[in-house]
């Protein structure tokens, strides 16, 4: 009996470990490749709003961040840098800068989804013909399927 119960215990660990690291690692697995540098930066030249996504904001982790360089302009959002990966991501535009998810659920309503996020280095997202940025105030990168705050950035 006493064997059974170390079976079921050390088996049932093995899987629950196994089972995190698929979550974690299998959107890195099946990610597209982002756009270059080069191209980021000719998407940037466009540029009306820029930002800066940071690691150390109150509702970023070790597990969800971002770090780097995002550009607005009228046609489209780049961002040259690095995701924390992790499925589902989606980029908002928001009137007022967030800092975590209880401030990002009370906006999300108000706030415009620009579009899904398939890359953890670097992406170039359209604009929605209907948006106009200047009329929103920051970016947020969330995910979808955990309802997590992934990072932030003020733009004017």
């Amino acid at each position: 009996m006493f064997k059974l119960i170390r079976f079921l215990i050390t088996h049932g660990i093995a899987l629950a470990i196994g089972f995190a690291l698929g979550i974690y690692l299998l959107p890195i697995l099946v990610a597209p490749q982002g756009p270059s540098d080069a191209e980021v930066a000719s998407s940037s030249t466009q540029a009306m709003f820029s930002a800066r996504f940071r690691k150390d904001l109150p509702g970023s982790d070790f597990l969800h961040w971002g770090e780097g360089q995002v550009s607005i302009s009228a046609k489209q959002v780049s961002f040259k840098g690095s995701l924390a990966p992790g499925p589902a991501y989606r980029l908002y535009l928001t009137r007022d800068l967030v800092l975590n998810e209880q401030e990002f659920m009370l906006v999300k309503d108000s706030s415009v989804n620009i579009g899904e996020i398939k890359t953890f280095k670097n992406f170039i997202l359209p604009m929605p013909e209907n948006v106009n940025p200047s009329d929103y105030g920051a970016v947020v990168v969330w995910c979808e399927s955990f309802d997590e705050f992934i990072t932030a950035a003020k733009y004017q």
